[in-house]
């Protein structure tokens, strides 16, 4: 019989989902980054592709400091988020809408972002892996960051925001 699963195993399961995850958002935004017809919210989707290249980066810390090595397992929800960005650019990428539709799907991915971090910092601490909670607290604070900036897009029009916020 199978040992009983513990928290750890989850947080090992859930790190592994979300690194495949940040992968394919460090894709995603490279791919919405060149489609963005405003250049605000091109600068927006390439600053925060390499920050999501750092966050790759940060999360290979994070195995290491748990002793593991750094796997990906595929994150269905984040192959269900990158496929609908696809299809949205299909369907709206030459038409007046297509910043709009690009905001939408990076929001939907950040949004998915935000939760497992949050999730993952959560039980990190109720581990004692303080490495790994300061770590996903730093991601986490980011990935709120980058949704804040997505909104002020969003509600403003990209027009309004500056590079620099981003």
């Amino acid at each position: 019989m199978p040992a009983e699963k513990t928290l750890h195993d989850a947080f090992h399961e859930t790190l592994k989902d979300v690194y495949y995850a940040e992968k394919q958002s460090v894709r995603a935004l490279k791919k919405a980054a060149k489609a963005a017809k405003s250049p605000a919210l091109k600068q927006l989707f390439e600053t925060h592709g390499e920050e999501s290249a750092t966050h790759v980066e940060r999360l290979v810390q994070v195995f290491e400091s748990i002793g593991k090595p750094a796997r990906a397992k595929t994150c269905e929800a984040m192959q269900g988020l990158t496929a609908e960005m696809d299809e949205d650019l299909e369907d709206f990428g030459k038409t007046e809408a297509a910043d709009d539709v690009l905001i939408g799907c990076a929001q939907a991915m950040e949004h998915y972002e935000i939760a497992r971090y949050g999730l993952l910092k959560s039980w990190a601490k109720k581990l004692g892996l303080s490495e790994a909670e300061s770590l996903l607290g730093q991601t986490l604070e980011e990935e709120k960051k980058a949704d804040a900036l997505l909104t002020q897009v969003a509600s403003t029009g990209a027009a309004h925001i500056t590079s620099k916020a981003a």
